[in-house]
């Protein structure tokens, strides 16, 4: 065996290029922010050249749109199926919230640990960005568990349904992206690091937050 061939790695443990910058992209929008990275930073990290982001994403745009497209996608394929199962039967608003949350927590603990971090990006990004990570990503399941929710949840208006559906969003996006203040604040009691009880919990917090709107109704 020759120098080259001892010191060159089987070809099946080399990441393919695009993967190299997908990872390598996925980290420092984590850390750093989508606008905020430079593509040089991207290509440093990856160990690839500037040429071989055109060649595979054209720009960096492009880029982003992948990166968060091939972890987006299947959550909400998932999301889908876990609400069509819910469907076969009475909807609960617990199973509705459910299968909201659960593929994102879920994905945030069988992924890489960028997923968190850059999950909170996102919603941390300027109106224009989040406007389009919207339309291409969330509006279709929006207009789906809408429906469900208000299945669900007759009683409750579709404004109080919307408020509450919002902070659902904003818990889910902080729980992925800020663990580590959990911890702090608790003393080390709490950890995220249970996928099925951090489900548990936020859904038992959640169902209570839109039931308590279909309360205030009949109060009113």
């Amino acid at each position: 065996m020759n120098e080259a061939e001892t010191l060159t790695p089987p070809a099946s443990t080399v990441a393919p290029t695009k993967d190299r910058i997908l990872d390598a992209a996925e980290r420092l929008f984590g850390a750093r922010g989508f606008e905020a990275t430079p593509l040089r930073a991207i290509t440093t990290e990856a160990g690839v050249n500037l040429a071989a982001v055109n060649y595979h994403f054209q720009s960096k745009e492009a880029l982003i749109r992948a990166v968060i497209a091939r972890r987006i996608a299947p959550v909400n394929e998932r999301r889908l199926k876990l609400l069509d199962d819910a469907e076969t039967g009475p909807l609960s608003i617990e199973a509705v919230i459910e299968a909201f949350i659960r593929p994102v927590i879920e994905m945030r603990f069988r992924g890489p640990r960028t997923i968190g971090p850059m999950v909170g990006r996102i919603f941390a990004e300027d109106k224009a960005f989040v406007e389009r990570f919207y339309e291409e990503h969330l509006a279709a399941i929006a207009k789906r568990f809408g429906a469900a929710f208000e299945r669900a949840l007759p009683d409750v208006s579709r404004e109080d349904m919307y408020w509450t559906a919002h902070f659902l969003i904003g818990a889910m996006a902080h729980s992925m992206s800020s663990e580590h203040l959990l911890v702090a604040l608790s003393g080390g009691l709490c950890h995220m690091d249970d996928p099925d009880a951090a489900v548990r919990r936020m859904v038992i917090a959640f169902a209570a937050a839109f039931r308590a709107q279909a309360k205030e109704v009949v109060h009113e």
